[in-house]
């Protein structure tokens, strides 16, 4: 049995896919370290002690069940970071196997139980892909022991379904993925741009129409190679990662994109066959074929979604975030919203009266910045005002607000009281010696500039003001005096 599983020719891509995967999570350590506390903390927007009231264990299983503070989660966090760094130093390579397959199985736990009371703010679909492929590395073994086919096609099996879920998402949804014209409109709409952004938005038509047409094969052809004799598999991989890496430069999806060229990598094999490598131990491979066997009873929700009109997108059927079902982009705003907050120090407000905006760190407010690269770090923050605006209906230059979020709101009481945690999610606060008297929240219509407005103004942006998403308001007007 040991030699059916045996894959000699992958122990060098074993290596670079697991040190890949230790970065990543190094860096979805980093950003909790640097963001929890402020968006979920003690006296976050969404505190956890909230969520627990309600959420038990079963539900969502998580260490802070038993005790919960910023401090706790700190510790959480530093300890995430230094075993991932130990990780990727390659420390547990010539470790026993079951010492290399704890060190995963606490990463994979520790991040777990963040995702699981994170709520709102950890609902993304490149959460719960973390999770799924940093539990499956831990069966991948240390680097003495020879490579399992198992735990490579398991990982496949997932990069199947990330890229035909989205391929099929798109095709079920967007009309304009079906005629071709959605890079019309995504690059300067989509959630973070980054710096060549505009320039792939002001790309001639017929390149934005062929880039649909690649990323259609890509992600509805290519994916069946994965599971395909070499070189077949290797091509489908290159094809996979070429995409992603577009996607890289032209956008900011937090870990997203190099994930996925993580797993892309698990197509490829090694130049020569490794040798001197120990076989596989018995127990080892019992544990395999047990994660072989959990992996396919799993699978069945997300294959059948795959082929259902009602499919899913980003969703998991289990509390432990594996075998989900995933997919993006399955629609495309045509126009850009923003809302960006504003204060003012002034005791009243009129139609003179100076507002003076917050500068997001990814997000765009200045019309004259260049929007910067922050991927595979996540902004939180950020994304979730991005968000907001899709909730709020838009007729003409008329907005129809139809309420706000709780920890919105939170969030602009906390304005009004230059909370620190808060303002170091910014990148720029207006008041820094004071807090503003009032807040409030204007909605705006983003473009890019063209080249002659650009030649004119300096500006790589353009907007206008459509209304005010939530009008001034004070720290009185929330105390309700």
């Amino acid at each position: 049995m040991e030699n059916l599983l045996a894959a000699p020719d992958y122990a060098l891509i074993r290596l670079i896919f697991e040190r890949s995967m230790a970065v990543l999570y190094f860096v979805a350590f980093a950003s909790a370290h640097n963001q929890f506390p402020a968006l979920l903390g003690d006296e976050g927007l969404l505190p956890v002690k909230e969520y627990l009231r309600y959420a038990d264990m079963r539900r969502a299983p998580s260490l802070f069940h038993g005790k919960y503070s910023d401090r706790i989660l700190r510790l959480v966090t530093v300890f995430g970071m230094g075993l991932s760094l130990l990780l990727a130093a390659g420390l547990f390579s010539g470790a026993p196997i079951v010492f290399h397959l704890l060190a995963w199985l606490v990463l994979y736990g520790l991040y777990l139980s963040i995702v699981n009371v994170g709520q709102e703010f950890y609902g993304f679909g490149w959460e719960t892909m973390l999770l799924e492929a940093g539990f499956f590395t831990a069966f991948m073994g240390p680097t003495w022991v020879t490579p399992s086919w198992i735990p490579i096609v398991v990982l496949r099996w997932m990069l199947f379904r990330t890229e035909m879920g989205a391929g099929l998402i798109k095709l079920r949804g967007d009309p304009c993925w079906r005629d071709l014209t959605c890079l019309y409109y995504h690059h300067e709409t989509q959630p973070l741009p980054n710096p060549l952004s505009r320039f792939f938005h002001h790309a001639p038509k017929w390149v934005h129409r062929s880039g649909v047409v690649f990323s259609h094969f890509v992600q509805l052809v290519v994916p069946l190679g994965l599971f395909l004799p070499q070189p077949v598999s290797m091509v489908a991989g290159s094809l996979i990662i070429l995409h992603q890496l577009v996607l890289v430069v032209s956008g900011n999806y937090s870990w997203l994109n190099w994930l996925t060229i993580v797993l892309g990598i698990l197509a490829f094999r090694d130049p020569t066959p490794a040798v001197g490598l120990a076989p596989i131990p018995a127990w080892f491979v019992a544990v395999q074929l047990g994660v072989g066997a959990l992996v396919l009873f799993l699978s069945y929700r997300p294959f059948i979604n795959l082929f259902s009109k009602n499919q899913l997108m980003n969703y998991c059927w289990n509390r432990f975030h594996l075998v989900g079902a995933y997919g993006a982009f399955g629609s495309v705003t045509k126009e850009r919203y923003e809302i960006n907050l504003e204060g003012t120090s002034e005791a009243s407000v009129t139609e003179e009266t100076r507002w003076e905006e917050y500068t997001f760190k990814g997000k765009p407010v200045k019309l004259d910045r260049l929007p910067p690269v922050v991927a595979p770090y996540h902004l939180r923050l950020d994304w979730m005002i991005w968000f907001l605006p899709l909730t709020v209906f838009v007729s003409g230059n008329q907005i129809y607000v139809r309420g706000h979020e709780v920890w919105f709101l939170r969030l602009m009481m906390k304005l009004l009281t230059n909370e620190e945690k808060i303002l170091r999610l910014f990148k720029e606060s207006p008041f820094t010696d004071a807090p503003p008297k009032f807040v409030r929240a204007s909605f705006y219509r983003y473009c890019f500039t063209t080249t002659e407005e650009y030649r004119q103004s300096g500006n790589l942006w353009k907007r206008t003001k459509l209304g005010e998403f939530l009008p001034a308001i004070s720290l009185k007007s929330f105390r309700g005096s």
